[in-house]
């Protein structure tokens, strides 16, 4: 950052405040009395109030806002949206967002300035946030947002944008492309994300508070998860490679996103009953369980998964009511993190099933001849190798060219030698035979026959395998999978020379 004094001119304001009028939850005034109390010389700063198409009381903010302020009206009806039309008529060298159920203490503006002074190397900072509760689900609420607020403030390494109340360099907040009102409040991790990629520091001054009204109301809390889950899966169906793109956390739920697809799963189960029920490995128990886990998605796809996590959402979404009307503290805490996090799988899934064929093709290290993939979990990082543990069974969709082709699947040997693993592999629900596959020290060579369309399903099943303190069902650990033409060597050095048949 560079020197208050020097980018104030006394012809600009110093900072634009940019207050949006949606989703202020009764406190908007409250919110402008904190800002017209400030201790700093008004001339440092302009107030602009942004007005969606819906807020009913004009005529009174009009009359309390007089000329200390500048009214901005807009048909967005999102606060991220008035957000970043407010930017659009902001005069300030410095962009000052909060929200209108927020109030700022009377020294904000003026540690703001000692903060810029201080901390020529900050691009922007956020302030600190105090939870104003009023009720005990309201109590629980606070406590899970405020934990996640401290953990990104304090010790995640770049997602520190708090638009509750969050100062930045306005040549900066343009050069990092601003908040994107279609990405909702998921827009402020992308924001983050640039800044971080981009070489700029954000910064995090406690000692500047603001108030923060906590509604406690249960359908308030499952509208903002969907308004956050929505943009985040509209920004991965974009595919785009902006500056910090790459910084940004994959869920499992896209990841995994082609294998709401039944036919993936039944070649799943194909493999998990030609292997493991036939040779008396694993209990009796744990063998109906596998049987379990892939019987579903084989007969329903993707609306298993879907009903299942709605059931979830529902379940904790009841345990939550009882609990705030009978529990608790600390049961009200526990339910409302079980609550959000079942939300926020099922709305995951739903959005990407309304996405349908937008959501683009598989991406991951499986390899591009990979298009879908079932059974696996998320990427890794261990001894040297990035990599995704399969489950014991699994199966991927492969595309190359048809006729003759060798596949080799990448699996450092993590769990043991890959040869002690009794590992069997099949090809659109045949077997492939044993002299076909040639075990080597970190993977395994394939000799098949690809269909006309080049398409196949190629699923495995191996023992399953536990790691310490994993409770997770593990099958080999997947670095990538190569289809077709990189293979030919090894096909004409002779090591692979059976196709696939049946047992």
């Amino acid at each position: 950052m560079q020197d208050a004094s020097a980018l104030y001119d006394g012809k600009s304001p110093l900072f634009s405040i940019i207050i949006p009028l949606e989703s202020h939850r009764g406190q908007w005034e409250m919110s402008w009395l904190g800002w017209t109390s400030q201790t700093a010389d008004t001339s440092l700063y302009e107030i602009i109030l942004v007005v969606p198409p819906d807020f009913t009381a004009r005529e009174q903010l009009k009359a309390l806002a007089g000329n200390g302020a500048r009214l901005e009206f807009t048909d967005s009806e999102h606060d991220i949206g008035l957000c970043a039309f407010g930017a659009t008529k902001a005069r300030g060298s410095y962009l000052f967002f909060t929200e209108s159920h927020c109030r700022p203490e009377p020294d904000v503006i003026e540690l703001c300035i000692r903060a810029i002074d201080a901390h020529p190397d900050w691009a922007g900072f956020s302030c600190r946030s105090i939870p104003i509760c009023h009720n005990r689900l309201s109590v629980a609420e606070a406590a899970m947002y405020q934990a996640d607020i401290e953990f990104g403030m304090k010790q995640h390494p770049w997602r520190k944008v708090l638009d509750q109340c969050f100062v930045t360099r306005h040549d900066v907040y343009r050069e990092c492309g601003g908040l994107r009102e279609e990405l909702g409040h998921f827009a402020e991790w992308v924001l983050a994300a640039a800044y971080h990629a981009r070489g700029h520091s954000i910064g995090y001054l406690e000692e500047a508070r603001f108030h923060h009204y906590y509604v406690g109301e249960i359908g308030e809390l499952k509208q903002f998860t969907l308004d956050f889950v929505q943009g985040e899966i509209r920004y991965l169906s974009e595919a785009r490679n902006d500056a910090g793109s790459e910084l940004l956390d994959i869920p499992v739920e896209w990841s995994s996103r082609s294998e709401a697809g039944a036919s993936l799963a039944r070649n799943a189960l194909n493999a998990l009953l030609r292997s493991s029920l036939g040779d008396g490995g694993g209990g009796p128990g744990e063998k109906w369980l596998a049987v379990w886990r892939w019987a579903v998605p084989a007969l329903l796809g993707g609306l298993g998964a879907r009903g299942f996590a709605r059931l979830a959402a529902w379940h904790a979404r009841a345990v939550l009511v009882a609990v705030t009307a009978a529990g608790s503290s600390d049961a009200i805490a526990r339910w409302m993190r079980r609550y959000i996090a079942a939300l926020i799988r099922h709305q995951r899934l739903d959005c990407i099933h309304r996405l349908g064929r937008d959501a683009g093709p598989v991406d991951g290290l499986l390899g591009e001849r990979v298009v879908a993939q079932i059974g696996f979990h998320a990427e890794e990082f261990s001894a040297g190798h990035t990599f995704r543990w399969s489950e014991p069974e699994a199966a991927v969709r492969i595309k190359g060219k048809p006729g003759r082709t060798i596949v080799r699947v990448r699996s450092p040997a993590l769990r043991a030698p890959l040869d002690t693993i009794d590992t069997r592999f099949y090809v659109d629900g045949t077997a492939i035979r044993p002299e076909a596959v040639v075990t080597g020290c970190d993977s395994y060579t394939l000799s098949l026959d690809l269909p006309p369309s080049g398409i196949a399903t190629l699923a495995w099943a191996c023992p399953m395998f536990r790691g310490v303190g994993d409770s997770r069902r593990l099958g080999l650990p997947i670095a990538g999978i190569d289809v077709g033409d990189d293979m030919i060597e090894v096909e004409s050095a002779g090591t692979a020379p059976s196709l696939a048949g049946k047992e």
